[in-house]
């Protein structure tokens, strides 16, 4: 695999050992509700993954197999969105990413993130190729299953309850109301999920960034005012992590455009 780009920030403070990552994991992973892992070679792959070693994380989670699968998918997933530079390379690993999700959907079939990671990686790819090729080629239906089955296993999935908001928002805003409807999209269901998603998870960043992304694509200009307070929420969160690092940095971009 091609070299893999450097978090871009001082990750001094997002390094824990692993009596501090388990201290602080119910709120680290407020948004994915993954289980703290037994396994201490899961556990070193998630410290790497948390201190943004998102290459040395994804290789020790993939070593260490069973949970450890969940925080390589986050690793390459979070890494692909943010840090990589090529499109070709970014699509390539969240179709990796997908691929392995499902495989473990098989293993392990009460395994929420198994079914979120799928998602994430297939809703990513599918914005980088267009929303409406996606569609057309079954992506949506997948997209929009996979998040269902993960607030079921996990009803306290607050980044499951985003990407699907965002999965209506989205479907909505490139094909139009109507339309949307034969992909089981609905503009009210979607603004209720970014809800559900802060309520679950107040400390969210991005949980304010796609809520506001997801007013201007359902309501439009009328919301400016509301989605720009959201922004300015978000970039003011304190960051636990290097994702939550990144997550604030981009709340702080849409600020300055």
């Amino acid at each position: 695999m091609a070299k893999w780009t450097a978090f871009p920030f001082d990750s001094a403070e997002y390094r824990y050992d692993a009596a501090a990552l388990k201290k602080h994991w119910a709120r680290l992973h407020a948004g994915d509700a993954e289980p703290w892992p037994k396994d201490e070679a899961v556990q070193t792959a998630w410290a790497l993954f948390h201190a943004g070693e998102f290459h040395k994380a994804c290789e020790a989670g993939l070593k260490a197999g069973g949970s450890g699968i969940a925080a390589a998918n986050k690793a390459q997933a979070i890494y692909a969105n943010y840090l990589e530079k090529s499109e070709k390379t970014r699509l390539a690993m969240f179709l990796e990413v997908a691929g392995r999700a499902e495989a473990q959907q098989a293993a392990e079939p009460k395994n929420a993130n198994a079914f979120y990671w799928q998602a994430y990686a297939l809703g990513r790819y599918s914005q980088g190729i267009s929303v409406v090729k996606a569609l057309s080629q079954g992506l949506g239906a997948k997209v929009k299953a996979a998040l269902e089955t993960a607030i079921k296993l996990a009803p306290r999935h607050a980044d499951a309850h985003i990407a699907l908001g965002a999965f209506h928002a989205e479907v909505i805003d490139k094909v139009g109301k109507l339309l949307a409807r034969t992909q089981g999209a609905d503009a009210a269901t979607g603004l209720a999920l970014f809800k559900q998603a802060l309520e679950i998870n107040p400390t969210s960043a991005i949980a304010r960034v796609e809520y506001a992304n997801g007013l201007v694509m359902l309501e439009g200009e009328k919301r400016m005012k509301q989605a720009e307070k959201l922004y300015a929420d978000a970039a003011a969160c304190k960051a636990m992590d290097a994702m939550e690092r990144l997550d604030v940095e981009m709340a702080k971009a849409e600020l300055e455009d």
